[in-house]
């Protein structure tokens, strides 16, 4: 494929978690907008989309600001979280996204590394990534390991620095706004799949290479960069 934007050096490829590799979003919405409802904010589903990637405490400073206008203090933030935790416990488990699980499978295949660089830190599914995609706990950069989280640059530039390569020869998978904003700030090229509800034009604002329109459309286009 003579148009792609994939790197022709391509050592290393660093997925998103929600919305990318697990249909978890739906999720995420619902329980964002729970846990703010016990706060007494009207929280929008869409919001979730737009706030996506962030660390958890960082949403809820930002959710705070926005809708009572005031500080949230850490006591806030910690009951806050924690309901989100209890009411992600309560929710349906999430599948794999469609092709993923056989798109980093053609990946290893071609001796290429996997990463995944989550704004998570919960156990929900970080636990599942090593049994169902085969990713190795020290391949896995959640919001546990970075002092800043999405849209900062850290969290992709410690995923590069783990690997070992060059920003130039990795690759992101992202789903969200502010994820392509940190993927793009430490200097990757990135491919948008849009999973959720946004519209494509807000994943290519933020400096998406290529917006997609899901999961399933991006294993044939890895397909023709290798056969190209």
């Amino acid at each position: 494929m003579s148009n792609t934007v994939i790197p022709k050096d391509l050592k290393c490829v660093i997925f998103d978690m929600d919305g990318v590799l697990y249909d978890s979003m739906k999720n995420h919405e619902a329980t964002w907008v729970g846990c703010f409802k016990a706060e007494g904010i009207d929280f929008p589903a869409y919001d979730a989309y737009m706030y996506e990637g962030r660390p958890g405490h960082e949403t809820i400073g930002c959710v705070f600001k926005e809708h009572l206008n005031r500080e949230a203090t850490q006591e806030d933030k910690e009951r806050v979280y924690n309901e989100k935790v209890r009411l992600m416990g309560m929710a349906s488990e999430a599948e794999m996204m469609p092709m993923m699980k056989e798109l980093i499978d053609l990946f290893k295949q071609q001796g290429k590394e996997v990463w995944v660089v989550t704004g998570s830190k919960q156990p929900t599914l970080l636990d599942r990534l090593n049994g169902d995609f085969g990713i190795d706990l020290n391949q896995i950069i959640s919001a546990k390991d970075v002092v800043k989280g999405k849209p900062d640059p850290e969290p992709y530039l410690k995923a590069v620095a783990g690997c070992g390569f060059d920003a130039k020869q990795c690759l992101v998978v992202e789903n969200a706004p502010l994820g392509v904003r940190s993927a793009k700030a430490a200097g990757i090229t990135t491919i948008a799949v849009n999973t959720g509800i946004l519209e494509d034009e807000i994943l290519a604002k933020e400096g998406a290479d290529i917006v997609l329109p899901d999961t399933k459309s991006l294993y044939p286009y890895v397909e023709g960069y290798f056969r190209s």
